[in-house]
């Protein structure tokens, strides 16, 4: 008798290429479409061209513009005539600024149930809205799969999140995105994908799972994944998709790692106050909180229905005195359609702003709050000086909890509104894919676009048998990627850029970094838990490892952020009795030992302290691929050895 599976392993079986689905165990997996943008894209064209692939090898691979709006020099203009030029060239499709942002259009028009989707954004997870494995990956990852081989990660604990119930009028997925970062907090779904089942699927739509499954990355889980049902048929439907559906669920009688069950009624308005997504309260325990800014939008809640609900509580409204409202529709089709209704003009008519249909405040690029301002918004991360303003706080709601906060110039509970509104989907929406420009035919002749802000990639050399550098920093529990390399507009624009954007590395910690590192030529970061934890950028891992810094020491690691130091070549070591974090202070001299020929993954390994004289032990865990990269020097430098063999 077959084995009943849940949902995950079977998309998983379906695809396995290497390993077994053993728990912790290295797998590799086919993959059958990528996404990167005008943020990860640039490294990764350049990656997948160092690597030297002549074409993309799967279903489909797509770049988005969507990150790098802003032209106010010449370096985004770079980037997209370059990015555009390398995907005419090489095989893949390429969505124009003004489309949208890359992870709602993949759910309009590209997310495949029963698939797998590896993007280079930590929130590619939002397919999961579909039924489809939808996981992110740093860009050389992506530029790997895209060149035809498997994708590696541990295999992944499976957990159950059984909903039962109904949400309440006003109560939205974004609180129950909420809910389940309060219960995991952002680190409890570390090495765990998120797998939905239960009776409260059935009031879900395709954009409310969405913005749950968008927001699972927040918790540290791999992705979410919910079945493909008659909800997802009906979307798929709309968006002129049908053929793209086949039924996705679990086996009856699956078996899981976790189990964890929300009753969706029990639920009421939450927000993430400062400044962590799972510091989360309800909204009715923070009235009078004073506002000075309200942004919707993001990849969490721009959709069709989160657009027609903010239209709906601002008709025949006025924003409050002293409030700036903007809002940014997350796709041309969703726009086009707010446009049709006469949703759009109720927006503007209350006093907001409408931004481009891209990323925009989300990444910190415009829109940054005044000097200690507050600024409520449907994002999903609200990190210290996310929002491009050092000391603003950031309160991260749904749309509705965002609209009737505007309106009243305080964090506001929408049930004081009143009847909550009723979102009708229209039989089909607004189809116009014009704004996606297609491959040249294989065998052409493209020339790529190079401009000034495309430099060429960095290579680094085979470390010896030890390693000797100076503790740059301490740190403690849950460093983001964005307190390593920091998001907004000025440095989003350098992301071709590598030795240009190493200037901002820890520069909102520590703004001397650069130049210390620099001088002390090789370094260690020493942290403490969940080290790496937010965005999939690859950059957080590339630059430092530009700059010198040599190896990471902490208690333990975020999965894509301890795989991109692997393919750059910085070592991930962990403590093995975490105690041993308070005795190290920044500026020792540390030295990394065993690094010889016989070195193997999981080896304990010995550090010593020269100023102390103290030694500790730490454990490099990772597989043997990883440690053949770290032993080469990174990914490319490995690459480049074989060729040579």
């Amino acid at each position: 008798m077959a084995e009943a599976l849940n949902l995950t392993r079977k998309i998983m079986a379906a695809h396995l290429k290497e390993g077994r689905l053993e728990v912790g165990t290295e797998i590799g997996l086919s993959i059958d479409q990528t996404l990167v943008h005008d943020a990860t894209g640039q490294m990764a064209m350049l990656q997948f061209e160092a690597l030297g692939f002549p074409r993309v090898k799967t279903k489909r691979s797509l770049i988005y513009s969507d990150h790098n709006i802003l032209q106010v020099g010449f370096e985004n203009a770079d980037d997209h005539a370059f990015l555009s030029s390398a995907a005419k060239r090489f095989g893949l499709w390429y969505s124009k600024t003004g489309n949208g942002i890359c992870h709602q259009l993949n759910v309009e028009r590209f997310a495949t149930p029963g698939e797998i989707l590896l993007g280079a954004d930590s929130h590619t997870t939002t397919g999961g809205a579909v039924g489809q494995l939808a996981i992110g990956a740093g860009g050389l990852d992506v530029a790997v799969v895209m060149g035809g081989r498997p994708f590696f990660l541990p295999m992944p604990k499976i957990i159950r999140v059984t909903l039962t119930g109904s949400l309440k009028a006003w109560v939205r997925p974004k609180d129950l995105a909420l809910e389940i970062l309060r219960i995991l907090t952002v680190s409890g779904g570390r090495g765990a994908i998120l797998e939905f089942a239960g009776p409260g699927l059935a009031g879900l739509s395709v954009t409310d799972r969405a913005t749950v499954a968008n927001m699972s990355i927040e918790t540290g889980a791999i992705t979410a994944i919910f079945p493909a049902d008659q909800n997802v048929l009906d979307f798929l439907r709309r968006q002129g998709r049908e053929a793209d559906f086949s039924p996705q669920a679990a086996d009856p009688g699956a078996v899981y790692d976790g189990e964890l069950e929300i009753d969706l009624s029990s639920l009421e308005p939450l927000a993430a106050a400062p400044h962590s997504p799972d510091n989360v309260l309800k909204v009715a325990d923070l009235g009078g909180v004073k506002v000075n800014q309200v942004a919707i939008g993001s990849c969490t809640n721009s959709s069709f229905s989160d657009m027609m609900a903010v239209a709906a509580v601002l008709k025949g409204q006025r924003v409050a005195p002293g409030v700036s409202l903007v809002v940014a529709p997350g796709s041309r089709q969703i726009l086009m359609e707010l446009t049709k209704r006469g949703a759009l003009a109720d927006i503007v008519g209350a006093g907001a702003r409408i931004m481009e249909v891209a990323c925009g405040f989300c990444n910190g690029v415009g829109q940054a709050p005044q000097t200690g301002g507050i600024s409520v918004r449907t994002s999903n991360r609200n990190f210290p000086g996310r929002s491009g303003t050092a000391g603003a706080g950031l309160y991260l709601v749904s749309p509705e909890t965002a609209a009737a906060t505007a309106l009243k110039g305080f964090l506001t509970d929408p049930r004081t509104l009143g009847e909550a509104p009723v979102i009708v989907w229209p039989e089909t929406m607004e189809i116009d894919d014009s704004m996606i420009l297609p491959p040249a035919p294989e065998g052409s002749e493209v020339p790529i676009q190079r401009g000034p802000n495309i430099a060429p990639l960095p290579r680094f050399a085979a470390p010896g048998e030890s390693i000797t550098g100076e503790v740059m920093l301490v740190l403690g529990d849950n460093v983001t990627t964005d307190d390593i390399l920091p998001a907004g507009a000025h440095i989003l624009a350098l992301r071709a850029n590598v030795p240009a954007m190493s200037r901002f590395i820890f520069s909102n910690l520590e703004p001397a970094f650069h130049q210390r590192m620099k001088a002390a030529g090789t370094g260690f970061v020493v942290a403490g838990n969940n080290y790496g934890q937010g965005s999939s950028r690859e950059h957080a891992a590339l630059a430092p490892r530009y700059l010198g810094l040599a190896g990471v020491v902490a208690q333990s690691f975020a999965r894509i952020h301890k795989a991109n130091l692997c393919n750059f070549g910085i070592f991930p070591l962990e403590f093995v009795d975490p105690a041993q974090i308070a005795g190290l202070e920044k500026g020792h001299k540390l030295t990394l030992s065993g690094l010889g020929p016989n070195l193997s993954p999981g080896a304990i390994l010995t550090m010593s302290d020269l100023d102390t004289g103290q030694s500790f032990m730490v454990k490099l865990d990772v597989a043997q691929r990883q440690l053949d990269m770290l032993m080469a020097g990174g990914l490319l430098a490995l690459e480049a050895k074989l060729a040579a063999e």
